[in-house]
């Protein structure tokens, strides 16, 4: 039985949608913008799904006033996106492209002017192709300062409108897998588990150094840290199984969220690189740059998993085992791509952030992928979605009204229909069904699902009519 709080949320709580600048914008080399290492990938053959592109994406750059129209419609009260580095500087280490500046200018006016919050996140695993090209990406200390650069030049031409920013998306990724980095170049004579790690550890350096410019520049403004975080449950209850969920769980999810909020390596993620001789090379100033914490803590959301009994080994880098162990959950429905929908692991979460850190916590992605096309009315009836979302905002409610988790926001990926990571169209998360397939473009028409009405509704009433 839900609790039902004796209060509702306060005014300020922040009801939103976020998306990233290659799956929306398109406009992949108009007005100034050069290649990223996206732009770059997508022509691989085999490395996307149908071996689609960004490169029209949903049109966001050419469509973002009907687009804004449509966020307000929604009830949204912020709107959390990324900026694309290679509209800004175009090859990382060039001058500032104004004609990109004046873009993110037009579309953070009409957010305002819609009374919807411009929340920005600085690199959305996107960076210019140049940067990866010339220096492997974050594998370069020269990478984290042209990093630094870049975002003194957004927080110094944004910053005036712009009060909410994130560093990077899902920062622990980048100690999960080097694509994130875009340092897939292992040097000569070091490991994989080396070098995955030491690039952790620069992009961690790069965080601390924009969360720095920041309070220099923008000092009433506030950076949070994101981590994606994925609740993990014991197949067995074996002592062991136990233990290799919590440790999972701290390696995967928590190592940075723990940097983030305290200013220093955990001792349990210390231990494990030490061990194994993994430990990144800190450089002069490091420990003093670790110092400069983050205002909230900032996560993803979309699942959990169910991991049998293992142990990490001495040469396999944790997130792969973890994959290795990871079976599905039979109490639980998923996705058609296998997420499980798993409500419940959201106020687990945000109960664990909690009581570990006492910092508030900020829901910036949940939402669930679904195929649709539209029904012979034009229609696209979408239950499922709302009763994702429905179950998830209810236990985030729990959590902070029954639990006392201080909780900022909660934000949906995302308002629109965009391509996903995969650059799959098919994988729809939107309450906007965006009138193309993954081969062929149509007319871009924005069409509102069933659920439009309803996420309306909820954020409107700031949570109160689910």
């Amino acid at each position: 039985m839900y609790f039902k709080e004796s209060k509702g949320f306060p005014k300020d709580f922040l009801w939103g949608s976020a998306s990233a600048a290659y799956q929306v914008e398109g406009a992949w080399n108009e007005d100034g913008k050069a290649p990223s290492v996206w732009d770059y990938f997508v022509r691989i053959p085999g490395k996307t799904f149908k071996a689609t592109t960004g490169d029209k994406a949903v049109d966001h750059y050419h469509h973002y006033q009907e687009d804004v129209r449509l966020m307000a419609e929604m009830g949204l009260k912020t709107y959390r996106f990324s900026i694309a580095w290679s509209r800004i500087i175009p090859n990382g280490d060039d001058e500032v492209n104004e004609e990109g500046v004046t873009w993110y200018n037009n579309l953070i006016n009409e957010l305002i002017a819609a009374h919807i919050t411009p929340m920005i996140t600085l690199v959305h695993f996107d960076m210019p192709y140049k940067l990866v090209k010339e220096y492997n990406g974050f594998a370069s200390r020269k990478v984290v300062d042209l990093f630094e650069r870049y975002a003194r030049v957004c927080m110094e031409r944004f910053g005036d409108r712009v009060k909410h920013w994130m560093s990077f998306n899902e920062q622990n990724l980048h100690s999960c897998r080097l694509i994130y980095s875009n340092a897939e170049i292992i040097p000569e004579g070091k490991t994989l588990p080396e070098h995955l790690y030491q690039v952790a550890h620069n992009v961690m350096i790069a965080h601390c150094k924009a969360v720095k410019a920041l309070r220099e520049l923008v000092p009433d403004a506030k950076l949070g840290g994101m981590t994606t975080i994925t609740n993990y449950y014991p197949a067995t209850t074996s002592p062991q199984n136990m233990l290799f969920c919590k440790q999972a769980y701290n390696l995967v999810s928590l190592w940075v969220a723990h940097v983030q909020a305290k200013g220093e390596y955990p001792s349990y993620y210390t231990a494990y690189l030490k061990q194994r001789g993994w430990f990144p090379v800190f450089e002069e100033g490091d420990e003093e740059l670790l110092k400069y914490t983050c205002d909230y803590l900032a996560f993803s959301y979309y699942r959990s998993n169910v991991l049998t009994e293992g142990t990490f080994d001495n040469t396999t880098p944790f997130a792969d085992i973890v994959e290795q162990h990871t079976v599905s959950n039979s109490y639980l429905k998923a996705t058609e791509w296998g997420w499980e929908k798993d409500a419940t692991g959201l106020r687990i979460v945000m109960n664990d952030l909690n009581e570990r850190f006492d910092l508030p916590c900020f829901i910036l992605e949940n939402g669930m992928g679904h195929r649709e096309e539209l029904d012979e009315n034009g229609e696209i009836n979408d239950d499922y979605r709302i009763e994702y979302h429905r179950n998830h905002i209810q236990e985030m409610k729990n959590a902070i009204f029954q639990d006392g988790v201080n909780c900022l926001g909660y934000i949906t990926w995302g308002p629109i229909d965009i391509p996903s990571s995969s650059c799959q169209v098919a994988k729809r998360y939107g309450f906007v069904y965006v009138n193309r397939t993954d081969s062929e473009l149509l007319d871009l028409r924005r069409i509102p699902k069933k659920s439009f009405k309803w996420v309306s509704k909820a954020f409107k009433s700031n949570g109160e009519e689910l």
